[in-house]
């Protein structure tokens, strides 16, 4: 049996979900192929113009479900791609949750994946604030090429992300980044639970400067 794949057809529409929920169900089914995500993880970090060998996978994908043509827009889907493509194994057996019918903004964002790693004590306090911070400052060019390292510290630990929303904050970066990375902090306090000694208002006064 070979593991070759051809690029795999995107999923049927349905309306009850949003694009980057079926994105992201589309891509861990394009990585039950080794060869496939072998491809995908290719990108890790880079430039789509960088990403020839993604092409195949997602331009299909985004001709049919979003606005291939804003470039912070296709830098998010290939970026979230690859880093789906690049877990490690034992966040690859564990099966994505479904959180379609949690409220958007209840949903954790990188914030809040960032306070659960410094409350289960796998990242210091001062580095997580300090990852948020810089981003907050941040083009989304900037933030690309770290993401690789964060992201995995964070799966190799055990600590989940979700991709949807990721993306989705991805997308919007370098329009919102303000309101985003305010959300991140704000997020970041309130999970890491009292394991820092900055209030959130500290957070939306250093994005305001």
């Amino acid at each position: 049996m070979t593991d070759s794949a051809p690029a795999a057809p995107a999923p049927p529409n349905s309306s009850s979900a949003r694009p980057s929920d079926r994105f992201v169900a589309y891509v861990h089914r394009v990585c039950a192929s080794t060869q496939a995500r072998a491809a995908l993880r290719r990108g890790l970090g880079l430039p789509v113009e960088r990403c020839n060998y993604l092409h195949r996978y997602l331009v299909p994908w985004l001709r049919d479900h979003d606005d291939q043509h804003h470039g912070d827009v296709r830098r998010a889907y290939y970026a979230v791609a690859s880093l789906i493509a690049a877990r490690p194994r034992s966040a690859r057996d564990t099966t994505p949750e479904q959180s379609a019918s949690v409220s958007w903004y209840e949903r954790p964002n990188l914030g809040a994946s960032l306070g659960q790693a410094v409350a289960k004590g796998v990242m210091k306090a001062n580095s997580a604030e300090s990852a948020l911070h810089l981003m907050a400052r941040q083009s989304s060019d900037a933030i690309h090429p770290g993401l690789p390292a964060l992201i995995r510290q964070l799966q190799s630990a055990g600590i989940a992300v979700d991709w949807a929303v990721l993306l989705e904050d991805l997308a919007w970066w370098n329009r919102r980044r303000d309101r985003i990375a305010t959300r991140w902090l704000e997020s970041y306090f309130r999970t890491a639970a009292g394991t820092t000694g900055t209030a959130p208002s500290d957070s939306v006064e250093e994005n305001d400067r």
